[in-house]
């Protein structure tokens, strides 16, 4: 199977300037190593009609293109429930009751960050199971044996990060983000990740149950964000950071592509032209503050 990287969007409405920077980046680290570039529609929940036809528009506008079909993740539901068959068979996983406010309230372990699942459900009996699966569904949690894991990042080094009992399914029966994502990785020979440094958190869980799948983990890349005026993370209260917006003041997509690219040192143009001088270890470290151009 081909080495890959990816972008892999959830459909809930247009990107804005700070998605299409981090398209373009994974477009960049997987082009510069050799690699696919594959996009991956993360569909499983908060899906707005019409939103995945936007994103693909807007990604090609800004000269994002893939090298194979578009994959979506509520294609894959038979993926997902083999790997929790897989976990539960070898006594991984466990029923879980807790409501988030539930969690939330509860006493959690020294150090561990804020919603970290404190095991609450992990020792329930099959009597106390049954009387709590009369009055709510459960979700599916994964019986952790450690309580942090390390990966390796391209930009970042070693990251150590709490790892928990964290979901697999949730109540309603929507697989999980973390399940998910390892899954479609390893089924796409995606070996590269390049992501919003916000999810650096998330990655050690990811990494650990990589590993108890007999997956490989892939190589890791977690990019600054691009951020607002008060340093907060860019999102569409923001103004004009969408392509459709930036358009309708008089700015179109390649001028956006351009100041993505000056904002990454390289020069605007076509992502093909920026690439032979794209070197990972010469990005700027600390996040873009955007400020919407004057036309």
């Amino acid at each position: 199977m081909t080495s890959a990287g990816r972008f892999a969007p959830s459909p809930s409405g247009e990107l804005h300037v700070g998605n299409l920077r981090t398209a373009i980046l994974a477009w960049l680290f997987a082009k510069s190593s050799g690699r696919d570039f594959l996009l991956r529609v993360e569909d499983l929940d908060r899906a707005r009609s019409g939103a995945e036809a936007e994103q693909l528009r807007d990604l090609q506008a800004v000269d994002v293109r893939w090298d194979a079909a578009v994959v979506r993740q509520t294609e894959r539901a038979d993926l997902y429930a083999a790997a929790i068959e897989r976990l539960t068979a070898e006594g991984r996983t466990y029923e879980c009751f807790c409501t988030r406010r539930e969690i939330q309230e509860a006493p959690s372990a020294p150090h561990a960050p804020q919603g970290a699942y404190p095991g609450t459900c992990r020792r329930l009996s099959h009597a106390e199971r049954e009387i709590r699966r009369s009055t709510r569904p459960a979700s599916i949690r994964l019986r952790s044996d450690v309580s942090e894991w390390a990966v390796e990042d391209q930009l970042r080094g070693q990251y150590v990060g709490v790892v928990d009992d964290f979901v697999l399914r949730r109540n309603d029966g929507v697989t999980a983000y973390n399940l998910a994502v390892v899954v479609d990785d390893a089924a796409q020979g995606i070996d590269q990740v390049v992501r919003g440094d916000d999810l650096l958190p998330s990655t050690p869980r990811q990494a650990y149950l990589a590993q108890l799948l007999g997956l490989p983990a892939p190589e890791y890349a977690h990019v600054p964000l691009v951020v607002n005026h008060d340093g907060v993370r860019l999102a569409k209260r923001d103004g004009a950071v969408t392509l459709s917006d930036l358009a309708a003041v008089g700015i179109p997509a390649e001028r956006v592509r351009d100041l993505i690219l000056e904002s990454l040192r390289l020069p605007a143009g076509t992502l093909e032209e920026a690439l032979p001088r794209f070197r990972p270890q010469e990005l700027p470290g600390e996040p873009w503050v955007w400020k919407t151009p004057r036309v």
